[in-house]
């Protein structure tokens, strides 16, 4: 169901919301949660856009769920505090509202505040999820199922692209300070800076390879700091080396980690810097495809992970080392991350993959999204690659043009795939030892809530 206009969203409040824009009938907002949400995401109207958004913020600040940094947990962990947890960091390309859902129920069942839903500067152009959009979906999956506390949001790989860069510097700099702008006024407290695709490998010490990584990402930061609502400070992270590149080096660390802090004190000694650190230890985002299109095992260096962990906590600080592309990992390898003192594992690609390859999944759909690929991708299919190794690469790219034909899969069908996502939500969450999280992560994470004004069109209509 959606909200036609609204003069038909104001007759779906009336008893629920006041004159004054108050939800004065928590249980009534919660049972329109899901014309709401499907109306904030598929309305070609921005009056009615906006406003369902402003609703679901409201609703959210009213019932108790508040999009929050998770710097506080981490500067107890680089302080030797709340050890033995990796966070799960959750990226949702489809399907986004009932995903949502499933990983809110895996966390009440094991009582986990270890979780962030993050969208990356890539994503959003290709699944066609804005940061406003995607905060609000899941907030309102929170709601929905009843949830209360912190939420992490995350801006992922919010990424300089290297070639637009050294065509005109201050141009690509400005498109990313819009970007996090956009993100942090959705209420993304949590920004993943990656510059990493500016290290030279052509420069002769370790520092000068790594001075345009530590020189921008010191400049985001500071304009982050500048931008946060009062109250929150916005965890920020960097990144050292590309993922599928070569492995991350204890020198590496040092040089990119050393040049930050001399750049972040010239700018300001009181600046807060980061929190945790991205490095390569083995894996590639999406996985490397073999030409029947299954997945190459991947080999991590857990070694290297936990001495980077180590290095980044004990001499810096910092919570310690995230972990890219874990998605295409085997199961037994996840127990491991909480014992190298990986803060973060990232995933995205398995959940992609959940989707299309569920038993629920209409073949009739998945046949069209794959024509739909050959077809506009068909400049991307490289010379020697397989349609199997091409269908994998490019299907991300289909949740995008096919995302309301996704989201108006019948009920079953969605149940279906729901109900095994929160499967494998549940069996992350144990192998991460994130189970039982809630109580620590609630206690040092307090509310801060960030008022937003009524839209004039709703206004108008309430009063």
């Amino acid at each position: 169901m959606t909200y036609e206009g609204i003069e038909d969203l104001i007759g779906a409040l009336k008893g629920i919301v006041n004159e004054k824009g108050e939800i004065i009938e928590p249980k009534g907002f919660c049972q329109l949660l899901d014309p709401l949400v499907y109306t904030s995401v598929f309305h070609a109207d921005p009056e009615v856009v906006s406003a369902c958004q402003w609703l679901i913020w409201e609703g959210a600040r009213v019932l108790g769920v508040y999009p929050a940094s998770i710097q506080e947990i981490y500067a107890a962990k680089g302080g030797g505090d709340c050890q033995g947890a990796t966070v799960l960091a959750i990226n949702l390309r489809g399907l986004a509202y009932d995903a949502a859902r499933a990983v809110i129920r895996a966390a009440k069942m094991n009582r986990s505040g270890n979780f962030i839903f993050e969208v990356a500067r890539s994503e959003i152009g290709y699944t066609y999820q804005s940061p406003a959009e995607y905060a609000t979906v899941v907030m309102a999956a929170a709601l929905r199922e009843g949830y209360q506390g912190p939420l992490f949001l995350q801006g992922d790989h919010f990424q300089i692209e290297a070639r637009a860069y050294q065509e005109d510097r201050e141009t690509e700099i400005e498109k990313l300070k819009a970007l996090i702008t956009m993100a942090v006024r959705a209420g993304f407290y949590n920004i993943d800076i990656d510059a990493s695709t500016l290290v030279d490998l052509t420069q002769p010490t370790l520092r000068e390879q790594q001075r345009p990584n530590f020189e921008v990402t010191a400049l985001l930061i500071a304009f982050i700091r500048g931008i946060q609502p009062e109250g929150i400070a916005i965890s920020i992270g960097g990144e050292i080396g590309g993922i599928g590149g070569k492995n991350s080096t204890e020198e590496d660390l040092r040089a990119f980690l050393d040049g930050l802090r001399g750049k972040l004190e010239n700018i300001s000694p009181d600046l807060i810097g980061l929190s945790k650190v991205s490095v390569q230890t083995g894996t590639t985002h999406g996985g490397v495809v073999l030409p029947n299109g299954t997945v190459a095992k991947v080999k991590l260096d857990f070694d290297t992970l936990r001495r980077l962990s180590e290095i980044a906590k004990e001499e810096y600080g910092l919570a310690g080392a995230v972990q890219h592309g874990a998605s295409t990992l085997p199961a037994e390898a996840f127990h491991y991350f909480p014992g190298t003192d990986t803060v973060e594992v990232h995933l995205a690609t398995k959940f992609q993959n959940m989707i299309y390859d569920d038993p629920d999944f209409p073949s009739e759909l998945k046949d069209e999204i794959y024509a739909y690929l050959k077809e506009e991708f068909v400049a991307e299919w490289k010379n020697g690659q397989t349609e199997e190794q091409f269908i994998y690469k490019t299907r991300k790219k289909g949740f995008g043009p096919f995302k309301k034909q996704i989201w108006d899969l019948p009920l079953s069908v969605r149940k279906g795939i729901s109900r095994r996502l929160e499967e494998k939500f549940n069996f992350l969450f144990h192998e991460l030892r994130a189970t039982d999280t809630y109580d620590m992560v609630a206690a040092r994470v307090a509310p801060v809530y960030v008022a937003r004004a009524m839209p004039e069109s709703l206004k108008k209509l309430v009063n």
